[in-house]
C-alpha cells in the first residue's frame, strides 16, 4: 500500500502514514482527463487569421467577366489573391473547453498523489511557515527535502511565507484551495501540510 513520509520540524523523517485502500483502485485515467482539461482551460485561444468577409476592400469587381483573357473574379479578398483572406484558419473563437466532473477531479488528484507516494515523494509536515519572510529559509527547507523540484501546499499561507518562495523558481507555494490533479502530477516531490493531508484523506473515506 502507498505510504506519506511524515517529516519533523528538522525535516527528518518520522513515520510513515498510509493512504486509504480505495487509492490503490483508481483509474489511471482520470488524472489523463483533468491534465487533459486543464491544459485546454488555459490555453490563450489568441491566434486568428482573418478570413475573405473580414479583410477590408474588395467592393469592387477587379476586371470585366469576359473578355480580358483571365480567369473570372469578384473581389480581390479571394484567398487566391494575396492580401486576401485565409482558407480554414486559426479562429479566436474557438472553444477549447473540456468537461470533467467533481467525481473525476477528486480520483485524479488522489490518484497523482497515490503516484507520490509511491516512489516516495509525497511528504506531510505540521507546518510549513517561514515567519522570518526570507527566501534562504525558504531555500533551505527545499535544499533538505533534496528534490529536483518541488511543490509545497498550506492551509493557507501568510504573507512572510508566500515573499520567502516566490522567488524560487524550483518551488511553488499553493494553498489548499489552489492544489489540484495537474501541480501535483507536474512537480517531482509534494510537501503538504498534515491539515490538508488529513482533509483529503477524509473525503475519500
Amino acid at each position: 500500500m502507498s505510504k506519506a513520509v511524515v517529516l519533523d520540524n528538522q525535516l527528518k523523517k518520522s513515520g510513515e502514514i498510509e493512504l486509504p485502500q480505495s487509492y490503490e483502485q483508481i483509474n489511471e485515467h482520470n488524472l489523463y482527463l483533468y491534465v487533459k482539461s486543464y491544459l485546454a482551460s488555459i490555453r490563450a485561444n489568441s491566434a486568428h487569421a482573418k478570413k475573405r468577409g473580414e479583410v477590408s476592400g474588395g467592393g469592387k469587381k477587379p476586371w470585366s467577366q469576359k473578355g480580358g483573357g483571365r480567369a473570372r473574379a469578384g473581389s480581390i479578398t479571394s484567398p487566391i489573391f494575396v492580401g486576401g483572406g485565409v482558407s480554414h484558419g486559426p479562429s479566436n473563437n474557438r472553444n477549447y473547453d473540456l468537461k470533467i466532473n467533481k467525481k473525476q477531479k477528486k480520483l485524479a488528484l488522489e490518484y497523482a498523489l497515490k503516484q507520490k507516494a509511491e516512489t516516495g515523494r509525497l511528504y506531510v509536515i505540521d507546518s510549513i511557515a517561514i515567519g522570518s519572510g526570507k527566501t534562504k529559509d525558504a531555500y533551505h527547507m527545499f535544499k533538505t527535502i533534496n528534490e529536483r523540484n518541488t511543490l509545497f501546499v498550506s492551509q493557507m499561507s501568510d504573507e512572510a511565507t508566500f515573499l520567502a518562495f516566490r522567488n524560487l523558481k524550483k518551488c511553488y507555494l499553493a494553498d489548499a484551495n489552489e492544489m489540484n490533479a495537474y501541480l501535483v502530477a507536474a512537480f517531482n516531490s509534494v510537501v503538504i501540510e498534515k491539515a490538508v493531508f488529513d482533509e483529503i484523506i477524509q473525503s475519500a473515506k
